[in-house]
């Protein structure tokens, strides 16, 4: 069993209030807290903030304007310019456009009047937070492209590969590890799209549990049961309150798989759990908050259900602001070796046997299949060839039964053909029956790398025969 270490978990910068009205630092704190926006940190003396600021990172600074001491507007342009990265709401009780205008030329990301409806209040807290995290990854994201180095690498020993694509992909997941914003995961059944959403729990340190579910073949009643819970009789049967797995999920991740089979009605309830992180358990008219994190994962191109009118628009957009796509395993043959050989150890070990021995025409034999069951499919091979293992060298008779005929242009090395392309072009002088049989082979072990098992299937003979025209070529020279 393989130990990983521990990620630690980030930072959430806290929301900096600078107001020398005690009565509105605590009716603002109150508000902010009770919308879910936390950690909230009051200043009631503005000639503190910018010693503040040299000692702590904030995420976002909601200031007055008339403050004694150091004011506002003097305050807003020191913060632009040692600090551009913090977003700066201006809200005060001074009402006049030439100041409202000041203050937007100075760089404030909002200005608003008070006194302030709380909705407006908390949406505008909202986007510049939203602002803040997409400034940040954008810096990550960048700063990681250059370096080409990664932060958390454990995050993602659980995920066997060797390649490019997928390092960019976790370059990608870093850059976006602090952001609380849902993720979509798209690629082909068997890709490792739940391995992927594990680790992006793991880069985000967070400290609650990871909790997935499939929500395929959920009717909309049986979607609302599982995520959001219910009250006790809320429905026929009942009897006690059932805790949902949003819930179960607090301070961690939520991950839910299928997302391209939910109905229109279920995605409406999710939207609203996306967008206002509130849900409403069966039975209850009091909404509850969560500050668990939303994964989804779909085997269906988001655009392909958009067009289908199997996902709403609204929900299109709302989930594809961080979308990972997993590349199948045929666009990464460089992980072949990798995975054969993690899957030959671990399935050895599982069965109580000695690793056998991989031919080496294997590699040549899986670069010619497409495999349409991605890496699992590999596994489950690995897994079948192992327990039919006796001694020795692997039999290759599990993988010839799954890959079948070899298409020619499936071969590593060899050229790519279009479609109703010849199969073979012969340009100048005719050649005979016995020219062309030699360059035919000669072809063959050239396109399987002198592999004569699989230049023997590319030819459509068996590789006793095949022996015995080399033997015969040979013995002619």
């Amino acid at each position: 069993m393989t130990v990983r270490p521990e990620v630690p978990p980030l930072p959430r910068f806290p929301v900096l209030l600078v107001d020398d009205d005690p009565d509105f630092l605590f009716s603002s704190e109150t508000t902010l807290r009770a919308s879910g926006i936390e950690p909230v940190r009051a200043v009631a003396d503005s000639r503190m903030v910018l010693s503040l600021l040299s000692g702590t990172e904030v995420a976002v600074i909601v200031l007055d304007l008339s403050m004694p001491h150091l004011p506002g507007e003097e305050l807003l342009k020191t913060i632009r310019e040692e600090y551009p990265h913090v977003p700066v709401i201006v809200m005060t009780g001074v009402d006049e456009v030439e100041t409202a205008v000041s203050c937007m030329r100075n760089g404030a990301f909002d200005y608003l009047v008070k006194p302030v409806e709380s909705s407006r209040f908390v949406s505008v807290v909202q986007r510049a937070q939203e602002m803040r995290e997409l400034q940040e990854e954008v810096s990550s994201l960048k700063r990681r492209l250059l370096s080409g180095k990664m932060e958390t690498p454990e995050a993602f020993s659980g995920i066997v590969t060797n390649s490019p694509k997928m390092f960019a992909i976790f370059q990608y997941l870093e850059a976006i590890a602090r952001s609380t914003q849902p993720v979509l995961i798209t690629g082909e059944t068997g890709v490792g799209k739940g391995l992927i959403a594990r680790s992006v729990h793991r880069t985000g340190g967070r400290s609650g549990p990871f909790v997935a579910v499939s929500v395929a073949g959920l009717d909309d009643n049986m979607f609302s049961d599982t995520l959001f819970g219910h009250q006790k009789g809320a429905f026929t049967g009942a009897d006690q309150p059932r805790e949902g797995l949003v819930s179960k999920a607090a301070g961690g991740t939520l991950f839910l798989d299928e997302i391209g089979d939910l109905r229109d009605s279920s995605q409406m309830k999710l939207l609203r759990l996306l967008e206002e992180r509130e849900y409403y358990p069966l039975g209850s008219d009091v909404p509850r908050r969560t500050d668990a994190r939303v994964i989804c994962a779909t085997n269906q191109h988001p655009k392909d259900l958009l067009s289908a009118g199997k996902l709403r628009k609204d929900m299109y957009y709302r989930l594809t602001g961080h979308h990972v796509h997993v590349p199948p395993l045929r666009e990464r043959p460089e992980d072949l070796p990798l995975l054969v050989g993690h899957f030959l150890e671990e399935t050895a070990g599982s069965l109580g046997k000695k690793r056998p021995t991989v031919p080496p025409e294997l590699f040549t034999l899986l670069s010619a299949y497409d495999f349409p069951g991605n890496v699992r499919e590999l596994k489950m091979l690995i897994h079948d060839a192992v327990a039919r293992h006796r001694s020795g060298v692997l039999s290759l008779e599990v993988f010839r039964e799954a890959v079948g005929p070899v298409p020619p242009s499936r071969v590593v090395g060899a050229p790519a053909s279009g479609a109703g392309e010849e199969p073979l072009r012969i340009p100048g002088r005719f050649p005979t029956l016995k020219e062309a049989e030699g360059y035919l082979v000669s072809e063959a072990l050239k396109r399987s790398k002198d592999n004569q098992g699989v230049a023997a299937r590319l030819l459509g003979i068996t590789r006793q025969a095949l022996n015995k025209r080399l033997t015969r070529g040979s013995g002619k020279t």
